[in-house]
């Protein structure tokens, strides 16, 4: 959702037409997330569908310019109010890519790790030498710097989960994972009893705090 409401805030400040739009997108997010025409314009669509913008004037170069509605006004004030939820569980590919590797035969998990840890290094160095390129002390610089800092934190989180991975699979060696025998259900996860309960549960849900 982000980019659908990025862009109804940037229509916000006024009317623009779709490279116009792509153009502020990246100013105010420091080049950090790229964007093709096409999902501009898909987006757009998809916004007036739901009658959050419209369509206004066209210039003499042939430019649609797209407006918000009231309605969208109001989508943008409610997403800057909330704050932003996880997602449900874990998405996070890397995180995926070493619970599964940790889990088969063959694979050198502790490795794969090592490399990740070596290539998320060299991202960190790369921000590091980043620096911002456009007029400084003014509102672009600063979106730039908050998107900036974050994304150090993060390839420094990285760099401490990716240690303690490294740490676990160092100190815990076990075999790798065979396929279960237990036959599920199609299109349901596997059931497991939970003794406590007394009652069947999904061997993915959370446990109860």
């Amino acid at each position: 959702m982000t980019v659908r409401h990025s862009i109804l805030a940037i229509l916000a400040v006024g009317p623009c037409y779709g490279y116009q739009l792509r153009s502020e997108f990246d100013r105010r997010t420091g080049s950090t997330w790229p964007l093709n025409v096409g999902q501009i314009y898909t987006t757009l669509e998809r916004l007036e569908r739901d009658r959050l913008v419209q369509r206004g004037e066209t210039d003499a170069e042939g430019h649609l310019y797209w407006e918000i509605t009231g309605d969208g006004r109001a989508a943008v004030a409610e997403w800057l109010a909330d704050p932003v939820a996880p997602a449900r569980g874990v998405r996070d590919e890397l995180a995926v890519k070493i619970a599964i590797a940790s889990t088969l035969p063959g694979v050198d998990a502790g490795a794969l790790v090592s490399t990740q840890r070596s290539a998320t290094e060299r991202r960190l160095a790369e921000l590091g030498s980043a620096r911002f390129d456009g007029v400084p002390g003014g509102p672009e610089e600063r979106a730039w710097m908050l998107l900036h800092d974050g994304l150090v934190i993060d390839a420094e989180g990285e760099l401490r989960w990716l240690d303690r991975c490294a740490d676990v699979i160092a100190t815990t060696p076990v075999a790798p994972l065979p396929l279960s025998t237990t036959r599920p259900r199609r299109g349901r996860p596997a059931k497991t009893l939970d003794p406590a309960a007394g009652a069947a549960t999904s061997a993915l849900a959370p446990a109860a705090p």
